[in-house]
C-alpha cells in the first residue's frame, strides 16, 4: 500500500465521519500529491465523495486554487446529475405504480440518499425492480413504446432489460428479478429466494420512489459485488456504498443477514469486505457482519486498487484480446484459493459459454464477442 493510497482513504474517511478527528491527522500536500489523489477519485468514481472530504479541510490543507476550482466544477456536475437521477427514479416509479405494479430502486439513488450529502456520491444508471417477471414487464413496456434492448440469446439477460433512449440521456435498467445473483447455482437459488421476500417489503422514500428494506440492500449489495469481483472487478464506490448502508443498519438486521451468508454462498467474500472495510474506512467491529478475513481482504484491496471502477482500468481490461483471455483465465484459476465452489461454477459457465458461442464465432468470422448487441 503506497502512501498517496493511504492518503486517500483518510481523505474518504473525512468525508463520510460526523466528527473532525481525521482533519488534524490529515498531512499537508504538495500540487503533485493532489494530481495523484484526483486520479485515484477518477479512477474509482468518487470525485465527488472526495471532494466533500476537501471541503472540510482548512484552507492550508486544501489543493492548489486552480485545481480547487477544477474539482469543485466536476462536484458540481456530480450534484446536478444527480438530482436528474432523482427526478426520473420517482418519475419512472409514477408510471410503474400507475400500472399496478411494484418497484423499487436498487444501488444507485437508494444508495446516495443515506450519504452526509446525498448529492456527492458518483451515480451512474437507474436499476429499478419492477414486479410481475420478465414476460409480464416486456408486454407492458411494449405497450407503452418504452424501446429496450433486444439482445441476442447468448447475451440475454436473466435479471433485466436495458431501456433505450432513456429520459435525458439517462442509462436505465428495467430489473424483473431483484439481482443478478452469484454463481453457484444452488446458493443462488437460495439467495433469490429470500431477496424476493425481502424487496416485497419496500417503502416509498421522501424522494419519491420505493427502497428496500436494509436486508434486502446489505444481501443484494454483497452479492453484488461478489458477482463483480469475480466478473471485470470491482470498485471503491460500491465499498464506499456498503460502508455507508452498514452504518445505517441497526444491530437487528445485521444480525438477520450474519446468520444467512453461510447458505446464501456470501460468506468468504464478505469476511474480506469486513477486514478492506475497516481498514479503508474504519468500520467499527461492532457494525461488521462476520469475522473480518485479512488474506482474503487484502487480496481484494488490491484487486480494487489496480482495477478501478468495476476494474475498467485492471492491466487484464486495457490489455489486447489474447492476452486479455490468459490473464483472465489466470485470474479465475488464482481465484479457486479464495472460494473453491464459486471458482468451479465459474469455470463450469465459462465452458459453456465458449461452447454455445462458438457457432456464432464461426459465423461471424470473430474471436471476440464484446460489444456485439442488436
Amino acid at each position: 500500500m503506497t502512501s498517496i493510497q493511504e492518503k486517500f482513504f483518510a481523505l474518504l474517511r473525512i468525508a463520510l465521519s460526523s466528527s473532525d478527528e481525521g482533519l488534524s491527522v490529515f498531512p499537508v500536500c504538495g500540487e503533485e500529491d493532489w494530481l495523484e489523489l484526483q486520479d485515484i477519485a477518477t479512477k474509482q468514481g468518487l470525485l465527488g465523495v472526495a471532494f466533500a472530504g476537501i471541503s472540510r479541510m482548512p484552507a492550508e490543507k486544501r489543493p492548489p486554487l486552480g485545481l480547487l476550482h477544477q474539482w469543485a466544477g466536476e462536484a458540481e456536475l456530480i450534484r446536478g446529475h444527480n438530482a436528474l437521477l432523482n427526478r426520473e427514479a420517482a418519475r419512472l416509479t409514477d408510471v410503474f405504480v400507475a400500472q399496478g405494479r411494484k418497484t423499487a430502486i436498487l444501488k444507485g439513488p437508494a444508495n446516495a440518499r443515506l450519504y452526509p450529502d446525498p448529492y456527492n456520491r458518483q451515480g451512474g444508471d437507474i436499476d429499478i425492480w419492477v414486479s410481475g417477471g420478465r414476460e409480464s414487464v416486456v408486454r407492458m413496456l411494449d405497450d407503452f413504446g418504452m424501446p429496450y434492448d433486444k439482445e441476442l440469446g447468448l447475451f440475454e439477460s436473466g435479471h433485466h432489460l436495458h431501456l433505450k433512449n432513456g429520459s435525458h440521456g439517462l442509462d436505465v435498467e428495467i430489473h424483473f428479478k431483484p439481482s443478478s445473483g452469484i454463481i453457484n447455482p444452488f446458493a443462488n437459488r437460495r439467495l433469490q429466494c429470500y431477496l424476493d421476500g425481502e424487496i416485497a417489503k419496500s417503502v416509498l422514500a421522501p424522494e419519491g420512489f420505493y427502497v428496500p428494506p436494509t436486508t434486502f440492500a446489505l444481501v443484494m449489495q454483497l452479492a453484488h459485488i461478489q458477482r463483480h469481483f469475480w466478473g471485470r472487478g470491482i470498485g471503491l464506490r460500491q465499498l464506499t456504498d456498503y460502508f455507508v448502508l452498514l452504518q445505517h443498519s441497526t444491530q437487528e438486521e445485521r444480525g438477520e443477514v450474519a446468520v444467512r451468508l453461510g447458505r446464501l454462498g456470501l460468506a468468504r467474500t464478505c469476511g474480506a469486505l469486513m477486514w478492506l472495510l475497516g481498514h479503508v474506512f474504519g468500520l467499527d467491529s461492532s457494525r461488521m457482519l462476520c469475522k473480518p478475513d485479512k488474506w482474503r481482504g487484502k487480496w481484494m484491496l488490491n484487486d480494487v486498487i489496480s482495477g478501478g471502477n468495476f476494474g475498467f482500468h485492471s492491466a487484464r481490461e486495457q490489455s489486447r484480446l489474447l492476452l486479455r483471455r490468459i490473464r483472465k483465465r489466470w485470474r479465475s484459476i488464482q481465484l479457486f484459493a479464495f472460494d473453491p465452489l464459486e471458482a468451479f461454477w465459474n469455470e463450469f459457465y465459462y465452458c459453456i459459454w465458449i461452447f454455445r458461442s462458438l457457432p456464432l464465432r464461426i459465423k461471424l468470422r470473430r474471436l471476440s464477442l464484446k460489444g456485439l448487441r442488436r
